[in-house]
């Protein structure tokens, strides 16, 4: 673990990816978010609220809102997170029979124009990549609650799945709202969830903390005739709460507001006094005023421009009100410089990111693939350095040369194209040599000495890009 390189009561106002990538490794206690939930609609306060002005599109597309540098992120460090957002591409977007409204598009995604697979592909990975920072800053013992709805539970819990392991997904919790907005068309939708996963498998839970109340008459014994505890029973995972009343102190008009109550709930269970409570998605301050009244320091982001003044208003309201906030609650747009060795988020490597970055050890995928390309050409088709077949361009995928469990590195240097069957063979665990090896035994070489040839002008292609700077 090491020291958190934020100080107490900060908002950062802007993108939470920034401010998250600055916060240093295992330093955060527990991270409580209510992010967008991919509902295809805005979002907008009343004018005359408390919250007046706040609104946010959760609307999501490939060509709008995801950046490159994300993909190729998730596909060099996170191949598991990579597959169930190209899962999500064909699955979210079925029609019944089995035909597809998600069409094929190219490697980077650049044509995805709205299709529903890949608007909720584009979704996952601009969520993943800031989960994959949430994961990498919570301590060894640090948890996280990630609050969501029927719209992408299914694909927001295999991503999260893939990110913090299955072993260490704890509970989804089930929080019952009630209330009118019935329907007669179906059943009433009066729940949201909260995907609950732990960092390992030794985690904070104050279950003396949150006893629930029990449901049966007073005086009356359960059937072994033992008498029921009086700080209620052990809680369950699903919390009966109502929404935010009209009439309730708390209430803002915040278009997305949870209850105070759920989120006191969560850092009562997930923390002690004096630890570091984290909401990336801070929105109308809930959890910042749930870490406040229970005595935990608190860091929150949000990109609303009315972020701050929500903090100190309901600080002041529902908190001490004679403490100053505006003077107590850090408010900054510059992103925490990190103070720990840098680690990658990557959990199961050890390198380390060298700094300087150099410009050739930034070129996106794409620009990589050109080189490559370039490199590896023969006639009209591009050569396998797996297997020596010639095959056209859309066959070919980018992999390393090193294996990254091995260490090997994401830059040009370490990269080579090889055919899909033999990027499926290679994984994340062959050397080019055991590639080749494989191939052989299985009968799918082509040509070996042509695959070696291949490898070769791509190792002197990027050591050319490298000297070129």
């Amino acid at each position: 673990m090491t020291a958190l390189n934020v100080t107490n009561r900060t908002l950062f106002h802007g993108d939470n990816l920034d401010f998250l990538r600055g916060i240093n490794s295992e330093s955060i206690d527990l991270i409580a978010t209510d992010p967008p939930f991919n509902k295809n609609k805005d979002f907008h306060a009343t004018p005359d609220s408390l919250a007046r002005g706040a609104k946010f599109e959760d609307r999501w597309r490939w060509d709008k809102d995801v950046h490159l540098e994300w993909i190729d992120q998730i596909k060099d460090d996170w191949r598991p997170v990579y597959e169930v957002i190209e899962a999500a591409r064909y699955g979210a977007g079925m029609q019944p029979g089995g035909g597809k409204k998600a069409r094929k598009c190219d490697l980077d995604h650049t044509d995805c124009k709205g299709h529903p697979g890949d608007n909720m592909a584009a979704f996952l990975c601009w969520l993943g990549v800031r989960v994959i920072e949430m994961r990498r800053v919570l301590k060894p013992t640090g948890s996280l609650y990630l609050h969501i709805d029927h719209t992408a539970h299914a694909w927001v819990k295999t991503m999260c799945d893939a990110i913090f392991g299955r072993q260490h997904f704890q509970n989804e919790i089930v929080w019952y709202y009630s209330g009118g907005g019935a329907s007669r068309s179906r059943w009433a939708r009066k729940h949201d969830t909260l995907l609950f996963y732990t960092k390992s498998a030794k985690w904070t839970f104050n279950v003396e903390e949150v006893r629930a109340p029990h449901k049966w008459v007073d005086g009356q014994r359960r059937a072994d005739g033992s008498e029921r505890n009086p700080d209620g029973k052990l809680p369950d995972d699903v919390i009966e709460l109502h929404g935010i009343m009209p009439w309730a102190k708390e209430k803002t008009d915040y278009p997305t507001q949870k209850p105070l109550a759920l989120y006191e709930r969560i850092i009562k269970a997930s923390s002690n006094e004096g630890d570091v409570v984290l909401d990336p998605f801070c929105g109308c301050a809930t959890t910042p005023v749930a870490a406040e009244r229970l005595g935990r320091q608190w860091l929150g982001a949000d990109i609303w421009q009315g972020a701050a003044e929500q903090v100190y208003d309901r600080m002041r309201r529902e908190t001490d009100a004679s403490m100053n906030w505006n003077d107590i609650v850090t408010v900054t747009r510059t992103p925490p410089e990190r103070t720990d060795e840098g680690d990658e988020a990557v959990p199961t490597l050890t390198l380390k990111v060298q700094r300087p970055i150099e410009p050739w050890q930034r070129l996106p995928h794409a620009r990589i693939r050109e080189h490559l390309a370039e490199a590896q050409a023969q006639g009209e088709g591009i050569v396998c350095a797996g297997c020596g077949r010639v095959l056209e361009r859309e066959f070919m995928e980018l992999d390393h040369i090193l294996p990254r469990n091995d260490g090997g590195d994401n830059w040009i240097t370490n990269r080579i194209l090889i055919c899909r069957p033999c990027n499926g063979k290679k994984s994340a665990d062959l050397t080019m040599t055991g590639l080749r090896n494989r191939n052989k035994r299985d009968k799918w070489m082509r040509d070996e000495s042509l695959a070696r040839i291949a490898e070769t002008k791509a190792k002197d292609k990027a050591e050319q890009v490298r000297n070129e700077g």
